[in-house]
């Protein structure tokens, strides 16, 4: 007996690029068999009514600190992978990189081997692995420790070449006040992909890194130079490099949303502005604060903040970051979804099917109701 087969109708369907109208999707255990003009899609008993809602490819997030309750720092193992992965999937992410920020070099070796023992087990959603720091500047360090940010040794180089070498994805996050453009070749050589953060480098540092092989900007505009008007800083690099995408947390508070609007406008490709959420231990859950390397972060009106009011992180999501960047930025549907799934998926050299809607391929799709409010994965 065959499997059965669930067709969606109904609604818009989003392919990673494109939204379309008047289509349908076709799963059969578990694999999208069919995708094309509802016309030409048989009818069956199994029809699925979006009723109006919206088909896509599941959320694609490069930059997530913790969920359900728990920070990636606090505890970097499987177990806490399975769960940070699976709040995000309930969120809408299908595929994220969970992220660590700056710690110890054992830090960082078990967030490695966490990282490695998931996709090992076949964690749903973990893509790989982002470290944002140690090798950053003390002078943009944000929420990050500044006593375990330091220069980039030959062994962190060889420890990051050798990850890049045994996970799927690795991103590191790096300023060029503790890296140098050899290492990051090496690293760019071992299949890395290194984005520039947490820097005051000016512009010219930063178009140089850039030739060398660096390809995205971590949370633009956010613990980097900025654009002046007569120092374009790594935010004037981001935008006027090709070369270079961006990641974007597009939740008003990280980023104003003119500032979005003047950045989308201004981004030359084929580098592309990418949403992140930059999420921390509150996704997914109802907690109020939680640690963050011995400090306490308070949740508040959709913000996170040290005591000293520093921000630590984002209380977002996705979903969210697609609706405010239609709602508040003028920015069209299809082309805030493409900064949700394929961009960045295409970015970190994830496979093909991941961030899009491919026949043949695992169905790892999303329902976003028309209002852009919920969203829910479906297989």
């Amino acid at each position: 007996m065959s499997a059965a087969r669930t067709i969606y109708r109904g609604g818009k369907i989003f392919d990673g690029v494109t939204l379309h109208s008047d289509h349908a999707l076709c799963v059969e255990a578990g694999r999208i068999v069919e995708f094309g003009p509802s016309k030409n899609v048989e009818r069956r008993e199994t029809d699925v009514d979006l009723n109006g809602d919206i088909l896509s490819p599941g959320f694609v997030d490069l930059q997530v600190n913790g969920g359900d309750g728990v920070m990636f720092n606090a505890a970097p193992t499987g177990e806490t992978l399975k769960r940070i992965a699976s709040a995000h999937r309930r969120l809408g992410a299908t595929n994220i990189l969970p992220t660590l920020i700056t710690d110890t070099p054992e830090k960082t070796n078990a967030a490695i081997d966490a990282a490695k023992a998931a996709i090992a087990a076949g964690v749903r959603g973990v893509g790989g692995l982002h470290l944002e720091g140690p090798h950053l500047s003390t002078s943009r360090k944000g929420a990050h420790d500044a006593a375990m940010i330091r220069p980039m040794t030959d062994r962190d180089l060889a420890t990051l070449i050798q990850a890049a070498s045994d996970l799927p994805v690795l991103m590191v996050t790096v300023a060029p006040e503790s890296a140098t453009p050899e290492q990051v070749r090496a690293l760019v050589g071992a299949g890395a992909l290194v984005s520039l953060g947490h820097t005051d480098a000016d512009f010219d540092a930063c178009m140089a890194y850039a030739n060398a092989g660096a390809r995205s900007v971590t949370h633009l505009f956010n613990a980097m130079s900025q654009l002046g008007s007569r120092a374009p800083g790594l935010v004037g690099a981001a935008l006027a490099s090709g070369d270079l995408s961006a990641g974007l947390i597009a939740d008003g508070i990280h980023v104003h949303f003119e500032t979005i609007r003047a950045a989308w406008a201004a981004k030359r490709g084929p580098g592309q502005i990418y949403l992140v959420s930059d999420a921390m231990a509150p996704a997914g859950s109802d907690i109020r604060e939680f640690c963050l390397e011995g400090r306490r972060v308070t949740r508040e009106s959709g913000q996170l903040t040290l005591d000293d009011g520093t921000l630590a992180g984002a209380d977002l999501d996705l979903a969210t970051s697609v609706r405010n960047l239609v709602e508040h930025v003028d920015v069209p549907l299809s082309d805030a979804l493409q900064a949700a799934t394929s961009a960045p998926a295409r970015l970190a050299g994830m496979p093909g099917h991941v961030g899009s809607i491919t026949v043949g391929s695992p169905a790892d799709l999303i329902r976003i109701s028309a209002d852009l409010t919920c969203v829910a994965s479906l297989h």
